[in-house]
């Protein structure tokens, strides 16, 4: 009996943290709905708009992947793996919540917008390079070479500012012991993570239901860490796998061009 319970516990609790942050999203955007904006955020869930944030979640969650995989690694039993998937759903979400938050007043003021569209398109072509250099310490192939060449220059004239938009940091720096300490190092990393990745999101948001596709990004977390808890070697062995981390690179710099295409867009009405 004890060996189903810990490991349907984490399971259930994966599904039942969703609910819940997706009921705190609801609630979220609908406090936001209350302030004298513009164009308000409409509060109705889409199936598109959901496939299209959980696509480019899992297809852009090797850090997260990474991330949770190694936590898991060195931290044993059901209590740790509660702990970490609290904390990183949690703060994935509260990443989530605070560019929302953003966007949502920030729209109201184009030099604002173009500001922070221009950081979060920044942020995923350094991303981008960053994915490729991992790619390349395993696969060391001409394609990925060029694509990361190409990058990097186009990223150096801003790397100084780009140093201080992404943290690097590693799940093995500290040492937790306790729920409470794990609980919060697990939230605390992903809060980062999401913020970056999310702010990543924002050109997508003048095209899609942002609800929806937050939504969807929150359902992507909760997949992620059921495959994780079911299997951590096979998940983490596929999510980095060539064909998924190039395409990860290449939503990056898609969703990043996107961006400079609102920005120009958003100047032409300035002008």
């Amino acid at each position: 009996m004890k060996l189903p319970t810990k490991q349907f516990i984490p399971l259930i609790l994966t599904v039942l943290t969703f609910l819940v942050l997706s009921f705190l999203l609801f609630w979220f955007i609908h406090i936001l709905n209350l302030f004298p904006i513009q164009d308000k955020i409409i509060l109705h869930l889409y199936i598109p708009d959901i496939l299209v944030g959980l696509t480019i979640y899992l297809k852009t969650s090797v850090d997260f992947a990474l991330f949770i995989g190694n936590l898991m690694s060195k931290y044993h039993g059901v209590k740790s793996r509660i702990a970490i998937e609290i904390g990183t759903a949690f703060g994935n979400a509260l990443g989530t919540f605070f560019v929302l938050g953003i966007w949502t007043f920030f729209k109201e003021v184009p030099l604002l917008m173009i500001v922070m569209i221009f950081l979060a398109s920044l942020v995923l072509l350094q991303m981008a390079e960053n994915g490729l250099v991992e790619l390349r310490e395993t696969h060391d192939h001409i394609l990925f070479l060029q694509f990361e060449k190409i990058l990097h220059f186009i990223n150096k004239p801003f790397s100084p500012l780009l140093r201080v938009l992404i943290p690097h940091i590693t799940a093995g720096e500290k040492k937790q012991t306790t729920f409470l300490s794990l609980l919060i190092f697990a939230l605390t990393i992903p809060l980062i993570l999401g913020l970056d990745d999310f702010a990543g999101y924002i050109p997508l948001f003048n095209i899609i239901n942002v609800f929806g596709f937050a939504v969807g990004v929150f359902l992507g977390h909760m997949l992620l860490n059921l495959a994780l808890f079911a299997s951590p070697n096979v998940t983490i062995a596929l999510v980095r796998k060539p064909l998924i981390a190039f395409l990860g690179a290449l939503a990056f710099v898609g969703i990043a061009l996107w961006g400079f295409v609102e920005i120009f867009t958003l100047l032409k009405t300035l002008l």
